[in-house]
């Protein structure tokens, strides 16, 4: 790693070295390039809504029936039971006022509907939820398919938002936590850092691993082959690789330059000092 290549210009946060000189950059430098890696994490998630969700959601609604509601904690419904309403990869929705366990579906999320709660059924376990009882929730085409209309789009821009803020707080949590330790790398490194150059080093560090999870959302909502498990591998892979990326980018900082020491019995004036006999 040779700290004379240390490069002048902070645009790339991809590799090692273009992280490292994030640490040279202005603080509208980094916000800049943390901006454009915040809206592709948006841009991940409304994929991830857009195609392997609300597609699944849009199937259920096309099934249910012309009448039937949520009313005072008590699912109203005369159709057939069970029954799958729809299921797709990622989620599936089901009717079975027993919860007798007749309808179990490959799908990573299943919401079964009962008579009185809703169970979830998922690769993390099972979980049930109690129908609120001072509300009324629509459980028919008529009505439920003109709110879902309503608020999809909405739910849409709320998670890009969400998302894109979501990422600006946690990098900047995790740079005030991790600014620290790159200090005592390039301490200890012999790297000329200071506390504000640490803490955008930190920042800078984070982004290859929001890349990865951002592309693993994408691929989770379009690759069949890509499921739940790889998911949740390749997010506690975005973790591993931020510290990969906080200890290394410090090595292709250039060195502190060594201070030459001054001998205090060397005499600086031209003439030898005399001695007094």
């Amino acid at each position: 790693m040779n700290a004379s290549k240390e490069p002048p210009f902070a645009w790339e946060p991809i590799t090692p070295r273009g992280v490292a000189v994030f640490a040279r950059a202005s603080f509208e430098r980094l916000f800049v390039v943390q901006s454009i890696f915040a809206l592709i994490g948006a841009a991940a998630v409304v994929f991830l809504l857009s195609h392997g969700i609300y597609p699944t959601i849009n199937s259920a609604i096309s099934q249910l029936p012309d009448s039937g509601q949520i009313h005072s904690g008590k699912l109203e419904w005369r159709d057939d039971s069970p029954v799958m309403l729809a299921e797709g990869k990622i989620l599936a929705f089901s009717v079975d006022l027993e919860h007798g366990g007749a309808l179990r579906s490959p799908a990573d999320f299943q919401l079964e509907f009962g008579s009185d709660s809703l169970r979830i059924f998922s690769l993390f376990g099972e979980s049930e939820i109690n129908y609120p009882p001072g509300y009324v929730i629509a459980a028919n085409q008529t009505d439920a398919r003109p709110a879902w209309g309503a608020w999809a789009p909405d739910i849409l821009g709320l998670a890009a938002i969400g998302t894109f803020f979501a990422l600006f707080i946690s990098w900047a949590v995790l740079a005030t936590i991790y600014f620290l330790p790159v200090w005592l790398i390039c301490l200890f490194t012999n790297r000329d850092l200071n506390f504000r150059a640490s803490w955008k080093l930190a920042g800078a560090a984070l982004m290859p691993g929001a890349l990865l999870i951002s592309l693993s959302l994408v691929l989770y909502a379009i690759d069949g082959r890509f499921d739940l498990v790889q998911l949740c591998f390749a997010f506690s892979m975005h973790l591993v690789i931020g510290w990969i990326y906080l200890f290394i980018s410090p090595m292709f900082l250039n060195r502190a330059l060594a201070t030459e020491k001054k001998n205090p019995f060397t005499h600086t004036g031209g003439e030898s000092p005399k001695v007094r006999s």
